[in-house]
């Protein structure tokens, strides 16, 4: 029999005038996996908070079993910034001693990549403080793995990682002993780890059986049987259990009789999208050429990233980028992005990029755009347009678009300045699609969205008529919007993947298995560099080393700054464009780092 490590009992919390959670009792024994889903704000975090005994609840009580090993990664670290990495994760232990076990190698490997830790200035000896969210983040979720631990919480612990990397740590976290509540927004990593689901709404805590397939599942049934949720809704949860069920493969637990219940509840639920009278609206829109690419290359600064390329991206076209960081896939969005915008006066390093000529392109990057912070939502959406043509004979106001997004009618008024990242986000992606574009880019679209909001996203993108190029993580997202798949494979190519994603981590592991093998042949075949050289090298790299050091201080700076007008929406804004404007300096100071590093 399981052991209980954690108990819930009747535990409630209130912020102002609102429940976040209302009497919930739940329990997490040995061997459970559970995944934690529901919309942003309703108490998600909170509850793993309160779980783990970081947070206190108003009403009720949690107890831990005696001597409980916990784990926990939260949203904001607490690593030492002065500290280096190899003495956050592996602590005072000889390098003989961790190289030898398995489980820090395995750990190491998975989360950055090799046990050089490449991407990082000095490896394992890189200091924390200059080091970005993303980078401190996967540092403190491989100092979690590599103890051990009888319950590991995560919040969001797929964020800042790549495909290869999300797909490493769901294997990962089903071979650990260790019990795991897990809350993301990453639908495919729930599917591939949990074996339980709690969904939290409107106070409550709803428990399935099951990973995210299932959970579907029972969540339209439930929704059906119980007729509280309003119709439009159940036929999103609807359609999405058709795409599970259809559109990949069956990854349902469930015994036969619930499958055909499952069968049964979709029957009438049309695909997702009809393809061919999509490519046929598409075409009428935009004729025969959208992007043709003819021996492109695309570089940062002085590295090259992709070279020769040519490819066609046609009217209809649907695809998904995926590639390692650093590979080039948002140069190569900013790079056919330029072309449009100057009528192809703008092109690339090389080659030459041909852009139709009745493209209208609405790109979503990862920065969200600056809207005037008085401004409420609905104006700021009505501003780009009072109505908005999605195809197929479908039309939709401002205010219904701002519904179908998860902005209801009270929300609306709210001024941008009060919103979440994740609301600006949404806010960022209906500002575009009002503007009726035919081309649309998404850079990491799925960034701060909880799962309701992307089930919106996608039932809208299903109808939508035009040529998309996604990146992102989100493999779940990918598939489901997305008829094609090209990967950048970092050997500064574009490849066409037939069998998608599964393809491309298969190709990614081919080549580390031959990069292994080929280390000591490539040793030898390196040109030894010149004293003379190294010097110079070793001079640029201390110049370099000074300039970091000087903008990390104007960044400390510019945060205290931000703390300090917090309440001044203008002020903030000023001073987050100088914060990206270092964020960009850096960026190219630590890349020239990097090429200098192996001379010196």
């Amino acid at each position: 029999m399981a052991v209980n490590l954690v108990n819930v009992e009747n535990v409630s919390k209130v912020y102002g005038t609102r429940a976040l959670l209302d009497g919930v009792s739940l329990g997490v024994s040995e061997g459970d996996r559970i995944g934690v889903v529901g919309r942003n704000g309703d108490g998600k975090t909170t509850l793993i908070r309160m779980l783990a005994k970081l947070e206190e609840s108003d009403t009720g009580r949690v107890t831990h079993s005696g001597g409980l090993r916990l784990g926990v990664l939260t949203q904001h670290d607490s690593l030492d910034p002065e500290a280096t990495v190899r003495h956050e994760v592996i602590r005072d232990m000889e390098d003989h001693e961790w190289a030898g076990n398995a489980k820090i190698r395995d750990v190491l490997t998975g989360l950055f990549g090799g046990l050089d830790m490449p991407g990082f200035p000095q490896g394992l000896d890189t200091v924390i403080g200059p080091l970005s969210g993303g980078e401190r983040r996967r540092i403190a979720l491989a100092k979690l793995l590599i103890e051990d631990q009888d319950l590991v919480v995560l919040d969001e612990p797929t964020n800042h990682l790549d495909v290869e990397g999300i797909a490493w740590l769901a294997q990962h976290l089903r071979e650990r002993r260790s019990a795991l509540v897990c809350v993301t927004h990453d639908r495919w990593f729930l599917d591939q780890v949990c074996t339980r689901m709690w969904d939290v709404q409107k106070g409550d805590v709803y428990e399935y059986e099951g990973g995210y397939t299932d959970y579907v599942f029972a969540r339209a049934e439930r929704e059906r049987i119980a007729a509280t949720e309003e119709t439009k809704r159940q036929n999103l949860v609807r359609k999405e259990l058709a795409w599970l069920r259809r559109g990949a493969p069956a990854r349902t637990s469930k015994p036969r009789f619930r499958v055909e219940a499952a069968n049964e509840l979709i029957a009438d639920v049309p695909p997702p999208r009809d393809t061919s009278e999509l490519m046929k609206f598409a075409s009428s829109r935009l004729g025969r050429t959208v992007f043709d690419l003819e021996d492109v290359t695309v570089q940062a600064g002085p590295k090259v990233l992709l070279k020769h390329i040519t490819w066609h991206l046609g009217p209809g076209d649907r695809v998904g980028l995926v590639g390692v960081n650093g590979a080039g896939k948002t140069s190569l969005l900013r790079a056919l992005a330029d072309a449009a915008r100057s009528d192809g006066d703008t092109q690339p390093a090389a080659g030459k990029v041909v852009v139709g000529k009745t493209v209208k392109l609405a790109y979503l990057s990862q920065e969200v755009a600056e809207l005037k912070p008085t401004l409420r939502v609905l104006e700021a959406v009505q501003q780009v347009r009072e109505r908005v043509d999605l195809g197929k004979g479908r039309e939709m106001t401002a205010g219904q678009l701002c519904e179908t997004f998860g902005f209801n009618k009270e929300k609306q008024w709210t001024p941008v300045g009060d919103l979440s990242g994740g609301e600006r986000r949404r806010l960022q992606l209906l500002r575009l699609l009002m503007d009726e574009p035919n081309v649309l880019f998404l850079d990491e679209p799925t960034n701060d969205l909880d799962i309701e909001t992307l089930t919106q996203l996608e039932d809208v993108l299903d109808g939508w008529p035009g040529s998309m190029i996604v990146i992102s993580h989100d493999r779940f997202f990918v598939e489901r919007t997305t008829d094609k798949v090209y990967a950048l494979l970092g050997d500064a190519t574009l490849r066409m993947l037939p069998r998608g994603i599964d393809e491309y981590l298969e190709r990614r592991h081919r080549m580390e298995e031959v990069a292994a093998a080929a280390v000591p042949v490539v040793e030898k075949a390196v040109p030894a560099v010149s004293a003379a050289d190294q010097r110079a090298a070793k001079k640029e790299l201390q110049k370099i080393e000074r300039q970091l050091d000087k903008v990390t201080e104007k960044e400390a700076k510019l945060h205290a700054q931000i703390a300090d007008n917090a309440t001044d929406f203008a002020k903030v804004a000023e001073l987050d464009a100088q914060l990206r404007d270092l964020s960009t300096e850096r960026d190219e100071l630590e890349l020239r780092w990097l090429e200098l590093a192996e001379d010196a």
